[in-house]
C-alpha cells in the first residue's frame, strides 16, 4: 500500500496523540523520586539510576499506546483517527502500528529489567511482572480493570507506590517502610490525574457504557474525591515532615494555583473541561519536582 506524504503526517499525528508525551512526566516523577531517595540515603548507583529512568519512560509510553489501541478496538474512546481522515486499510495500519510500538516499548524494558534484577534481586522481577500486567490490562482483555472502576485505585500503586519503591529497590537492592510512606503523596496525585481524566470524559464514557469510577459513583462524588486526593497529598506531606521523613514543606505549595485552575475547568459543563488535565499534569510536575528537589537540597546537610 502506497502512502503519500500527507497521509504519513496524519499517521504520525494519530500515533503521537496515542503516545501522549506529556503523560511521560508521571513515570519520570515517580522514577525520579525513587532515584533521588537512593541518592539521599547514600546508596546511589548511577548506571542503575539511568536505566531506571529509561525503563520507566518506556513502560509509560507502552501503556499509553496499548491502552489507546484497545479502546479504539472496543470503540470506547473518543475516536481521534477519523478526525484525521484515516479510514479502511490506512486506519487498520495506524491501529496496529500503535499497538506494535507499544509492545516494542515493553520489549525494550525487558533486558533493562533483567539486568536490574540480576544486580539487585528477585523482588524486582515480581514488581516488574505486576507493572507489565497492570499496564496491559488497564484496558486490555480479559480484565480491563478501567471498566470495573478500579483505574484510579490501581494507578495509585502501579504508577505511584510500586514505581517509586521499585526504582529505589532497583538501585539499592533494599526497601523500607519509610520509602513506602514517602511515596504516598506523589502516588495520590497520580490517582488524581486519572480521576481528572475520568471527570473530563464523564458524559462520553457514560455514553460508551464505560464503567469508570466516576461513571459508577457520579460526577459530584467524583469531584469530592478529586478534592480529597489533592488534600491528602498535602496532608500526608505535612505528616511526613513532622515525622522527620520529609525535609522541608516550602516548595511543594508552589504548584497549588494549577490545582485551582484544573478544578475551575472540572466544574464546567460537558465539552469545556479539556484544560483540566493539562493543569493537573502541570501541578503534578511542580509538586513532584519540588518533592525531588527538597531531598536533593537537603542531601548535602544529611551527608
Amino acid at each position: 500500500m502506497r502512502i503519500d506524504y500527507t497521509v504519513s503526517v496524519k499517521i504520525f499525528l494519530a500515533w503521537w496523540k496515542a503516545f501522549r508525551p506529556l503523560s511521560l512526566s508521571i513515570a519520570l516523577v515517580s522514577c525520579g523520586l525513587g532515584v533521588m531517595l537512593s541518592y539521599y540515603y547514600q546508596k546511589f548507583v548511577i548506571i542503575n539510576a539511568v536505566l531506571v529512568i529509561i525503563a520507566g519512560g518506556l513502560l509509560q509510553a507502552g501503556v499509553n499506546l496499548i491502552n489507546d489501541f484497545f479502546e479504539y478496538k472496543q470503540r470506547k474512546l473518543h475516536d481521534k483517527i477519523p478526525e484525521l481522515q484515516l479510514f479502511g486499510a490506512t486506519r487498520n495500519l495506524v491501529e496496529w502500528g500503535i499497538f506494535l510500538t507499544g509492545l516494542g516499548c515493553f520489549a525494550l524494558v525487558i533486558p533493562i529489567g533483567l539486568y536490574l534484577v540480576y544486580v539487585t534481586g528477585i523482588p524486582l522481577l515480581i514488581l516488574g511482572i505486576i507493572g507489565f500486567a497492570g499496564g496491559y490490562f488497564y484496558t486490555g482483555y480479559p480484565f480491563c480493570y478501567k471498566n470495573k472502576g478500579l483505574g484510579v485505585v490501581f494507578v495509585f500503586f502501579l504508577m505511584g507506590v510500586f514505581m517509586i519503591t521499585g526504582s529505589f529497590y532497583a538501585i539499592t537492592g533494599t526497601i523500607s517502610k519509610e520509602i513506602v510512606l514517602i511515596s504516598i503523596p506523589v502516588s495520590l496525585l497520580v490517582s488524581a490525574i486519572l480521576l481528572t481524566n475520568e471527570l473530563r470524559d464523564y458524559e462520553a464514557d457514560k455514553s460508551h457504557d464505560l464503567k469508570t469510577l466516576v461513571v459508577r459513583c457520579g460526577l459530584l462524588t467524583g469531584k469530592i474525591l478529586y478534592i480529597l486526593l489533592v488534600l491528602l497529598a498535602y496532608i500526608v506531606s505535612i505528616i511526613l515532615f513532622f515525622n522527620g521523613l520529609f525535609p522541608h514543606l516550602y516548595f511543594i505549595f508552589l504548584g497549588l494555583p494549577f490545582v485551582f485552575l484544573s478544578y475551575h475547568h472540572i466544574i464546567k459543563p460537558e465539552g469545556k473541561r479539556k484544560f483540566a488535565i493539562p493543569f493537573m499534569m502541570i501541578h503534578h510536575i511542580f509538586f513532584g519536582t519540588a518533592f525531588i528537589a527538597t531531598y536533593y537540597l537537603n542531601s548535602f546537610s544529611f551527608k
